[in-house]
């Protein structure tokens, strides 16, 4: 009789011992993630407020963009500057990228300056590139034949074409609860 019970408690204690054990270990891997996602947010959290800051995350600023050059142009004594920017399209990568919650997406400019010197030209997307997230795909520098009595004249034209570039949040699937 006593042997009996006392075995069969000692199985139950064992039992007991083994699944707090296993929920120990459980509760243990929960806390180790949570500390590993707390040090990759303290990790990465500067930079994410940088791009936030640069306009990359987020949705679509346009007036930003627009001060950004109209700034640029008057800080560096420009000749005007003509722009044309396009419908926001979505970019569709070549690679697969981790992107989580967020979908790249990006504006067409096009970009028309006349310049004194092509270095101009250079230090516009230079000074641009610091404020803001694009993609230059192509610019064509021209000699110009203008000249103008005592008025300074452009010497070249260029005529670019960039993408402006942001991170938005995806939009949610149709018929997704909000």
């Amino acid at each position: 009789g006593l042997i009996g019970v006392s075995a069969w408690y000692l199985q139950r204690q064992s039992a007991r011992l083994v699944q707090a054990q296993q929920l120990r270990g459980v509760a243990f891997d929960q806390l180790s993630h949570v500390e590993n996602e707390k040090l990759e947010i303290r990790s990465y959290q500067p930079q994410f407020i940088e791009l936030r800051n640069k306009g990359l995350i987020g949705e679509e600023n346009r007036l930003e963009w627009i001060d950004a050059i109209r700034h640029i142009q008057e800080g560096r004594k420009l000749l005007p500057i003509t722009y044309e920017i396009d419908a926001q399209q979505g970019v569709r990568l070549e690679a697969r990228m981790p992107l989580g919650d967020y979908r790249l997406r990006a504006s067409r400019m096009s970009l028309h300056m006349d310049l004194l010197h092509e270095m101009d030209l250079f230090n516009f997307l230079d000074d641009l590139k610091r404020r803001s997230y694009y993609a230059l795909q192509d610019c064509s520098l021209k000699r110009t034949s203008a000249v103008q009595n005592g008025a300074i004249a452009p010497t070249l034209a260029a005529d670019c074409t960039l993408y402006w570039l942001t991170l938005g949040a995806a939009a949610a699937p149709a018929g997704a609860a909000k």
